[in-house]
């Protein structure tokens, strides 16, 4: 079958997107192997469509919030290192890291600052920097669709940003979404233990 080291070579800037994501030789192949998958046209590349296709994504109420992640600046390609790049953010931390690193180098895709980040692009639609109530509320109706009423949405939305608007503007920046979410285990809840 040939060796790990062999298939690896095959996947373009291997070592730099290691480097990058922190996937290990074994997850970056696992994933090269998932990316041709999705990619059933063999173009190179994944669009919105290929996305689209995944059972997961498909029935996740944030599921095109997701996968717009993978498109920024409305980019229509997805190219294996931005694949790569945006599924980093849900690795799990290494519990045998030691939290040392260097200052010169770029904090980890996977850290609790970057996954924080990934979660505010995800509420954040008009990418102003801020969470406003209606974008909070746009959110909650995705996620609970018809299980509760409009006036109960509204008012989960109206308390959700009042307890973590401290400055009073009636949105919440991100310093203050990383304050409301400062007690949540993000390292754990934003990790998918298959990407190791």
């Amino acid at each position: 079958m040939g060796s790990l080291g062999s298939h690896a070579a095959r996947i373009p800037d291997a070592d730099s997107i290691r480097r990058e994501t922190g996937f290990s030789q074994a997850s970056l192949l696992r994933l090269y192997h998932r990316f041709r998958a999705l990619d059933r046209n063999k173009k190179g590349y994944l669009s919105r469509m290929d996305l689209q296709q995944i059972g997961a994504l498909a029935v996740n109420p944030l599921g095109e919030r997701i996968i717009d992640s993978f498109f920024p600046d409305g980019n229509l390609r997805l190219d294996f290192p931005g694949f790569v790049r945006v599924l980093a953010h849900f690795r799990p931390i290494d519990d045998e890291d030691p939290g040392i690193r260097d200052p010169k180098e770029p904090e980890p895709l996977n850290s609790r600052m970057n996954k924080l980040r990934f979660a505010f692009q995800l509420y954040d639609l008009d990418r102003d920097g801020k969470i406003s109530r209606h974008e909070m509320l746009q959110v909650l109706r995705l996620m609970v669709g018809v299980q509760v009423t409009e006036e109960q949405l509204e008012s989960i939305a109206d308390r959700t940003v009042q307890e973590a608007d401290e400055d009073g503007d009636g949105a919440v920046s991100f310093l203050e979404f990383t304050k409301s979410l400062e007690k949540m285990d993000i390292e754990q809840k934003m990790s998918i233990r298959i990407l190791k």
